[in-house]
């Protein structure tokens, strides 16, 4: 996985300068939605919030999918201009994190469909799971062979096992994430592992 201390340095100025989150009057901060509510209104701040909140999951996740940190800045650059524009289409029936993170996912998806071989960073040990019988790794070759299996998913595929496996979400967070019912989240991610599995066979076969 790509890394990033990027900063989002291209970006319209209300993301600038706010270090802080909106706070009620208690002292507590206001929720995600409230934040949503606000920056509709005009409130430059709370749209930064929202940035805020959420830019190390956006990064990480673009992480999975990037060739280097600079991609990473542009694909993030990109989730984030994708929900300040959509804002006023939010409509509450998802946590606003899991829609923003729906817009991250498509957007990290459809850099993976433009191009055909992506060098997806993957830890063995992560992905384990997904290979069932496969043999724990014991050396570098290991690791490599999985990634050109994994290299070698679809794009839905390779997204939807980056969520499960390598972001470690729960079924039901990635249902809300994709838009899809758990139900068919359980469904494409049996499918992805057995599919996922005789790759790696096929790899281990052609570079053994």
């Amino acid at each position: 996985m790509i890394t990033s201390n990027a900063t989002l340095s291209v970006a319209p100025e209300c993301w600038k300068g706010v270090s802080f989150p909106e706070m009620e009057g208690n002292g507590t901060a206001l929720p995600d939605e409230r934040m949503v509510a606000l920056a509709l209104g005009g409130d430059g701040k709370a749209y930064a919030e929202l940035v805020r909140r959420y830019k190390k999951a956006v990064l990480q996740m673009a992480g999975r999918v990037a060739r280097d940190e600079l991609e990473v800045d542009e694909i993030a650059q990109d989730v984030f201009v994708k929900v300040h524009a959509n804002l006023k289409h939010y409509r509450g029936d998802a946590p606003v994190e899991h829609w923003i993170m729906r817009i991250a996912s498509n957007t990290c998806r459809d850099v993976l469909r433009k191009r055909k071989n992506t060098p997806l960073a993957v830890a063995f040990e992560k992905v384990e799971g997904a290979l069932q019988n496969a043999p724990a790794p014991e050396e570098d070759k290991e690791v490599e062979t999985l990634r050109r299996a994994m290299e070698k998913l679809g794009a839905d595929d390779r997204m939807l096992l980056t969520l499960l496996e390598l972001e470690d979400k729960k079924v039901k967070e990635v249902a809300s994430i994709l838009g899809i019912s758990e139900g068919n989240v359980k469904v494409r991610a049996h499918r992805a592992r057995k599919v996922l599995k005789e790759l790696f066979g096929k790899e281990t076969e052609n570079h053994g």
